[in-house]
């Protein structure tokens, strides 16, 4: 463009020289007026092109930004998703296993309450009391109900009671008992045993004996002596040591029971 305005302005300048007519002269002006106008159009159109690339740049660089905002939004929602999704998994486990819990508990109040209900007279008349104690079925039974006052031998009334008890158990044999015998704390007054201990262990021992002779499987009972570091009362009068004084038929849990043992007495 600049080559023809320079060509077109020699061109001039050589008519001039030679005389050409005024109105050529004019004509060669306003050409070169044009091509000007031209150039100036174009020079503009050029730098609104630049613009606009660079405006498409720009566009191109925040839609690229965008996209890349749009994929990582995308990618943490999937991994929200993912998360919940894990969650209600894990919800719904939980809810299996408590339902479960649920029903085994339903299960042992059941037992416990049929025990209760079948040892009624022995509890009505203060021989048995039925409970729970440390997440254990207990059947405590006084003492003094089964044995003479220092002696480790079963009392006929004793023998009694326990006859009425196994009639019962008797229904459990599958399942697995300790026998746990326990004192109050004052120190005993007999040469046949050294201390506490020896008492109530062979107590025990006694009841265990004579569950094994009426047809308990062996196997499937322990006995245990406690002494008096098991109190469930002070030993501060001596009606609580009475209480203190006691044998325990505590049933086993399974394993699968475990888990949902409460302790508490329903």
């Amino acid at each position: 463009m600049y080559r023809l305005i320079l060509t077109t302005a020699s061109v001039i300048l050589l008519l001039a020289g030679c005389g050409v007519k005024k109105e050529v002269h004019q004509r060669a002006l306003n050409r070169i007026t044009d091509l000007e106008g031209q150039l100036a159009d174009e020079r503009e159109e050029g730098t609104d092109k630049d613009h606009r690339i660079k405006n498409l740049e720009t566009d191109l660089e925040t839609t690229t930004a965008d996209r890349d905002q749009t994929a990582a939004v995308g990618k943490t929602r999937e991994e929200e998703l993912k998360r919940v999704r894990g969650e209600k998994e894990a919800t719904e486990a939980e809810l299996v296993e408590l339902r479960r819990q649920r029903d085994a508990a339903e299960k042992r109040i059941a037992a416990f309450r049929t025990l209760q209900d079948r040892f009624r007279q022995l509890v009505d008349t203060g021989r048995l009391d039925v409970a729970f104690r440390s997440g254990q079925m207990v059947l405590k039974l006084p003492s003094g109900v089964l044995f003479p006052s220092g002696s480790a031998d079963l009392s006929e009334g004793g023998m009694t009671a326990l006859t009425e008890i196994l009639s019962v158990l008797n229904e459990f044999k599958s399942r697995r008992f300790v026998v746990a015998g326990h004192t109050d704390n004052l120190p005993i007054k007999s040469h046949k045993f050294k201390n506490n201990w020896y008492l109530s262990t062979a107590r025990a021992l006694s009841v265990v004996e004579f569950m094994i002779k009426a047809g308990f499987p062996a196997k499937n009972l322990a006995g245990a002596g406690y002494g008096e570091f098991d109190p469930v009362a002070p030993n501060d009068t001596e009606k609580n040591r009475e209480l203190n004084r006691r044998i325990e038929i505590i049933l086993v849990p399974n394993l699968e029971e475990l888990p949902s043992l409460t302790g508490e007495q329903p």
